[in-house]
C-alpha cells in the first residue's frame, strides 16, 4: 500500500468532518444574529451575510476551525513561551505533572504486576482491587487527594502527577499480567529442563515476551495521564496549565480559548503516543523482530 492511497482516506475524513463543522458553526451561532437583529429592529441578515457573522463572532457558541486555529497560532508563534498567555507555557506545565505521573504510574503498574503473576496471593487479593480501583470516578477522587495533601503541605506538581499515576497504572497492571503469562506451556518446560531459575526465566521469557503488551499499555497509559493532569488542574485553582486556561475559558465564556487548548492537548497527547510507539520500534527491532511488511 503506497503513502498516497494511506493519505487520500484520511485527508477525505478530515474534509467531511471540517465541512460538517462549518455547517455547524452556521446552525448554532446563527440564533444569535437573529436575537441581534430582532434588538435592533432590523431585517434579519441574509444567508451570505449570515454565515460570514457567524464564522466571525467573538464569542460564538460554536467557533469555526479558522477561529480556533488562529487562536492556537496567537498563543504560539506570537507569544513568548514565558508568557502566561502563551499556550506552549501552559502546555509545558500540564506536561511536566503528565511525565511525572506517567513514569509513577509505569513503575507501580510493572512492579504490581510482577507481583501478581509471580505471587498468587497477590494474585487473588490485589488483582480484584486493582479493577475495583477504576470504578472510582477521577472526578470524584481528584478534589480528595488534593484536599489531603494540601493538608499535609505537600501542592504544586505533585498532586496533579499522583492523579495521572491514578490514571495511568491500571493500564500497564492489566498489559503487564497479560505480556508475563504470554509464555505458553512448552516455553516454561524447555526452561525448566535447561534447570533455569525464576529470575532466569523471567528475565530471558517471561520479560521479553511482555515487550508487546508492555508498549501497547503504555501507549494507553500515557494519553490517559495527560487527562488526569488536565483533571487534577481543575479543582486545585490552577493559574497556569491546560486545564487553567480551560477553567479561565469556561468562566469567562471564551469559547475559542477553550477549544484552542482542547487542540492543544489533544496534539500533546498525539505527540506522547507517538514517541511511545516509535520507542515500541526501537526495542522491537533491538529484540530481532522483523517490521511488518517484511518480506522473509
Amino acid at each position: 500500500m503506497t503513502a498516497g492511497s494511506k493519505i487520500i482516506p484520511v485527508m477525505t475524513i478530515v474534509a467531511l468532518i471540517v465541512a460538517i463543522w462549518y455547517a455547524c458553526v452556521v446552525w448554532m451561532n446563527a440564533p444569535f444574529e437573529y436575537d441581534q437583529a430582532e434588538r435592533a429592529k432590523t431585517e434579519p441578515p441574509a444567508f451570505s451575510e449570515l454565515v460570514s457573522r457567524t464564522m466571525a463572532q467573538e464569542r460564538p457558541v460554536l467557533p469555526a476551525p479558522h477561529q480556533v486555529f488562529q487562536e492556537i497560532y496567537k498563543t504560539t508563534v506570537l507569544k513568548k513561551i514565558t508568557s502566561k498567555r502563551s499556550l506552549v507555557y501552559h502546555s509545558w506545565i500540564t506536561l511536566s505533572a503528565t511525565l511525572l505521573g506517567f513514569l509513577i504510574g509505569a513503575a507501580l503498574g510493572i512492579a504490581l504486576a510482577v507481583g501478581i503473576v509471580h505471587n498468587l496471593a497477590m494474585d487473588k487479593s490485589v488483582m480484584p482491587w486493582v479493577i475495583t480501583s477504576q470504578t472510582i470516578p477521577i472526578l470524584a477522587i481528584a478534589p480528595m487527594i488534593i484536599v489531603v495533601l494540601n493538608a499535609v503541605g505537600i501542592s504544586g506538581l505533585l498532586p496533579k502527577a499522583l492523579i495521572s499515576t491514578y490514571l495511568s497504572f491500571f493500564p500497564v497492571v492489566v498489559g503487564m499480567v497479560k505480556g508475563l503469562r504470554s509464555p505458553d506451556r512448552a516455553q516454561l518446560d524447555l526452561m525448566h529442563t535447561y534447570s533455569a531459575s525464576k529470575s532466569q526465566t523471567f528475565w530471558k521469557l517471561r520479560w521479553p515476551s511482555s515487550m508487546p503488551y508492555l508498549f501497547t499499555s503504555l501507549k494507553i497509559a500515557v494519553a490517559i495521564s495527560l487527562v488526569g493532569a488536565i483533571v487534577g488542574e481543575m479543582p486545585t485553582g490552577a493559574v497556569a496549565g491546560l486545564g487553567a486556561r480551560l477553567l479561565a475559558g469556561s468562566y469567562y465564556g471564551q469559547t475559542i480559548q477553550i477549544w484552542s487548548a482542547l487542540f492543544m492537548a489533544a496534539a500533546l497527547a498525539a505527540i506522547l503516543v507517538m514517541i511511545v510507539g516509535l520507542a515500541h520500534s526501537h526495542v522491537l527491532r533491538r529484540m530481532g523482530e522483523k517490521p511488518q511488511g517484511a518480506v522473509t
